[in-house]
């Protein structure tokens, strides 16, 4: 099977919104480089702790699988993102490669929190201690790896709660690694959700690898509201790695499946936008000052008790 890519070119502010929603799109990977025409120009859009990126415009290339299902997903983020681009969006074919075994292979075990690591499948950290909590991941088609920044709040958020005996909601799951890091460290069980096939099925396999899928349910959106109502059935604990826009849309879901005094995370969100995604949640939950990684932020808090 062959590949394509997409390739926008943008201005520079625009780039982390772009690069969340092709992964949330379904692309296997996205990579930013400069835009410019100097012949050699930086590889990658990774400036210095405290430094400003100097590129005014950059390019965004996302790779897609070269079958039907890809190339719906290719063109889908091409009419949506277009008007995004300073120059009409290019979908191109690339020689067959393993292009996500290769970009997995670039990656190395990370820590979040005191304790949790995710580690690559076959890798191990060397600095891991006794009490560490080790998940073994291969995103597979899947979004979702610890390295992007919300993936990474919602991790060091997690590992600093105490989840013992509680359910787990993980909205928009792409390969579980929420609601796996949830139960390995501690909760009793958790519900995967994803409107995307290969996440399901990535969450799965992941759950497999690590001994927690006996604890876990996969299902996509319309099956939730049959294994997760009423009490004591409610959720516990949510989190939910998205976009802004699909956060605000969906708080009157999300507060349904949340249980009196139940914590929630909500990520993928612009720094700039978190006010507005915590204007909508502020009715039914006390939220903490954000937490900001690079451009992203995490709104966290808990349900306020009420009468239901």
């Amino acid at each position: 099977m062959g590949w394509l890519q997409l390739i926008l070119v943008t201005d520079r502010e625009q780039a982390a919104l772009i690069e969340a929603a092709l992964e949330n799109g379904g692309a296997l990977a996205v990579t930013i480089d400069d835009a410019a025409d100097d012949p050699t120009p930086e590889p990658i859009l990774e400036p210095a702790p405290n430094a400003t990126p100097l590129w005014r415009q950059v390019r965004i290339t996302a790779l897609f699988s070269d079958d039907p299902q890809g190339t719906m997903l290719a063109e889908q983020a091409a009419d949506s993102l277009g008007f995004q681009s300073l120059a009409p969006p290019l979908i191109t074919t690339l020689d067959d490669r393993p292009w996500e075994r290769v970009w997995l292979e670039e990656l190395e075990p990370m820590r979040f929190g005191r304790r949790l690591w995710i580690c690559p499948q076959g890798q191990r950290p060397d600095t891991a201690g006794a009490d560490s909590v080790i998940i073994d991941l291969d995103p597979g088609l899947a979004f979702g790896t610890g390295h992007h920044p919300t993936t990474a709040l919602c991790l060091r958020w997690l590992d600093g709660l105490d989840l013992a005996d509680r359910t787990v909601l993980d909205f928009g799951c792409g390969s579980g690694i929420l609601a796996i890091a949830a139960l390995k460290l501690g909760a009793r069980h958790a519900f995967a959700v994803d409107h995307d096939q290969q996440a399901l099925d990535a969450t799965v396999d992941n759950a497999i690898d690590n001994s927690v899928v006996e604890r876990l349910t996969v299902l996509p959106p319309p099956d939730l509201p049959q294994h997760l109502t009423g009490q004591p059935a409610s959720a516990d604990v949510i989190v939910a790695n998205i976009l802004a826009g699909p956060l605000i849309e969906l708080a009157p879901t999300l507060t349904g499946f949340a249980a009196d005094d139940a914590l929630i995370g909500l990520s993928g969100i612009l720094s700039h936008q978190a006010t507005r995604v915590a204007d909508v949640y502020r009715e039914h939950f006390l939220l903490q000052p954000p937490e900001h990684d690079a451009e992203w932020a995490l709104l966290t808090g808990h349900r306020l008790r009420t009468h239901r």
